[in-house]
């Protein structure tokens, strides 16, 4: 939900459960300990309403608990300003790692720069940081998933057509470095005609929307990439019984949902991603981080195109 970089969820609330003491910065949170002595990480996901970003939480929690970790989770709502409140609520109470997963990886900056004025190692999840240097980054080949994405819908459609690009939220790495790569990927088919390309934030609903919209004024499309699954099934909701058929949607994450449609014939591809496995290496590399043991400053996780044929190799 990767390279340039990578760019690969979380509960709510500021609580610090170790302490006892309550917080804010959200709506409620979450937190997973496994004792009184435990290493304390404060972890701000950018939305827990989409499935990619649930997993990676459920990840991170279990590593954390495996790890005798006390994680603390919050959701940023997909606000950028109360990301930046989240992580300096982290720096205040003293948290020994803080993993962020950026709603806007440039508004990130400043928050992340105060945590490691004093210290504190930050973890970048999924999506990269710009302007400050974090401990590590773990993500997605979001390059490498772009351009398979392109290729995939290049194979679907028959190398040949026009078709429209759902982007992700402005400002995020991901969507950045999926755009890149899809445009890469393309490129290689002269017949392919990218007509249209617009936000819809990742979000299955302005999917809908927007791919409505976007048929009004290209209703000849024979193809869709959308920047992640949440996207691509807003748009296969707006294409009705187009969808599989007379177009062809491609999506990025491998979510259920995703997986889902792909077996049902409406989705044909998704870039599968593995969200339970980038939280589980993000908290394994903060406690290491908190520790003062030495990390590698970026962490890949591989990424595969599923499609009906290889669907069985994607299940839970």
């Amino acid at each position: 939900m990767k390279l340039g970089i990578i760019a690969a969820g979380a509960a709510l609330a500021l609580g610090l459960a170790a302490c006892g003491s309550g917080g804010s910065g959200g709506s409620g949170g979450s937190t997973a300990s496994g004792g009184a002595g435990d290493i304390k990480i404060g972890m701000s996901v950018s939305t827990l309403n989409n499935p990619f970003f649930v997993q990676l939480r459920a990840g991170a929690e279990e590593e954390a608990k495996k790890l005798g970790a006390a994680l603390t989770v919050t959701d940023a709502q997909n606000d950028a300003s109360q990301q930046v409140n989240q992580v300096q609520n982290f720096t205040s109470q003293n948290m020994k790692a803080i993993v962020i997963n950026p709603v806007d990886s440039d508004a990130a900056a400043p928050a992340v720069k105060a945590a490691d004025r004093v210290k504190i190692p930050v973890i970048a999840v999924d999506r990269g940081v710009n302007g400050a240097e974090v401990a590590q980054t773990v993500a997605s080949d979001n390059v490498e998933g772009g351009k398979l994405a392109g290729q995939e819908l290049a194979k679907q459609i028959g190398e040949k057509g026009n078709v429209v690009v759902l982007q992700g939220v402005p400002g995020t790495s991901a969507s950045r470095d999926r755009g890149k790569g899809f445009a890469e990927g393309i490129k290689a088919f002269p017949n392919i005609h990218v007509v249209a390309q617009q936000p819809a934030d990742f979000d299955r609903t302005k999917g809908l929307d927007v791919m409505t919209n976007l048929l009004q004024s290209h209703p000849d499309i024979t193809g869709v990439f959308a920047e992640n699954d949440e996207m691509a099934l807003g748009a296969i909701k707006a294409l009705g019984a187009k969808a599989g058929k007379e177009v062809k949607v491609v999506g990025f994450d491998g979510t259920p949902d995703g997986l889902k449609a792909i077996q049902a014939g409406t989705l044909a591809a998704s870039v599968a991603q593995q969200p339970k496995l980038l939280g589980q290496q993000a908290i394994e590399n903060a406690v290491k981080a908190a520790k003062g043991e030495s990390i590698q400053k970026v962490v890949g996780v591989p990424v595969k195109v599923a499609t009906k044929e290889n669907i069985t190799e994607f299940a839970s």
